[in-house]
């Protein structure tokens, strides 16, 4: 669909992994971050090898201040510009809020809020310039609902659909579109990193594969859909909200959440 360059953060793994191996059968150059070098590297070196792109890694902790301004301003001094921009990276947390750790919750919305948006906004106006691109943030069907034991991390994802959902909207006619990937429980190391692992969320049911939600998301993504649940029954889940009473939408959330409390 694309012989131009793809970004993709948070590509060392699960569903960043996935859309980078997905993205290198379409595009010559891509453009891997996230913070460990080693992984990106082996990474690179199989893309290499598996495709005919040309990889670029950056190793860059989207946590720390200004790191979206230095990885634009990488690619701008070697004249990359980016085509496809997967905004994936992110992490949660879990626990009751009066016990989690601030500091963990403020990397969290910096990775989660603050890099991607900025990312979007240093890397869109080329886009618009050129009237073509596309851009994906993945979100989550956490974005639907509150989530107690969860808090920071479901507000940051609400963030993200609604920003994204916006932002789409004022792109309409430039040639350039946002897609909002909103996936369920998805088999990464997302659950065990955010100490939900025994949670009911993860234990009912079988999550998606990393593989099936990029292959969605980036089908969806070259369909230019603003939101992309994957799953029928997350689809429902999602829709569900809209009529559900709202005090209601916690308590079950919370529900949800409760066995995987350490």
């Amino acid at each position: 669909m694309n012989k131009g360059t793809a970004l993709i953060t948070g590509a060392s793994g699960g569903i960043g992994y996935e859309f980078a191996k997905l993205l290198a059968k379409d595009c010559n150059t891509l453009v891997l971050v996230a913070r460990s070098k080693d992984r990106l590297n082996t990474i690179k070196q199989e893309l290499e090898t598996a495709s005919p792109a040309s990889v670029t890694v950056i190793d860059q902790d989207l946590a720390d201040p200004g790191a979206a301004e230095k990885i634009f301003r990488r690619l701008e001094s070697e004249h990359i510009f980016v085509d496809i921009l997967i905004n994936n990276a992110g992490f949660g947390d879990h626990g009751a809020f009066v016990e989690t750790d601030w500091q963990k919750e403020e990397k969290m919305i910096a990775v989660n809020v603050t890099a991607l948006t900025e990312m979007t906004k240093l890397f869109l106006k080329g886009m618009v310039e050129r009237k073509s691109g596309r851009i994906v943030n993945v979100a989550s069907t956490a974005a639907f609902q509150p989530g107690p034991f969860m808090a920071v991390y479901y507000a940051t994802k609400a963030y993200v659909l609604s920003f994204s959902e916006a932002i789409a909207n004022e792109l309409e006619g430039t040639g350039v579109t946002i897609t909002a990937l909103c996936p369920g429980p998805t088999a990464t190391g997302f659950a065990n990193a955010a100490r939900m692992e025994r949670s009911r969320l993860f234990r009912f049911g079988k999550p998606a594969s990393a593989t099936a939600v990029a292959r969605f998301g980036y089908e969806a993504m070259k369909k230019g859909k603003t939101v992309a649940i994957p799953g029928f029954l997350n689809k429902i889940i999602a829709f569900s909200t809209r009529t559900s009473p709202r005090k209601l939408l916690p308590s079950i959330v919370r529900w949800l959440h409760e066995n995987g409390r350490q």
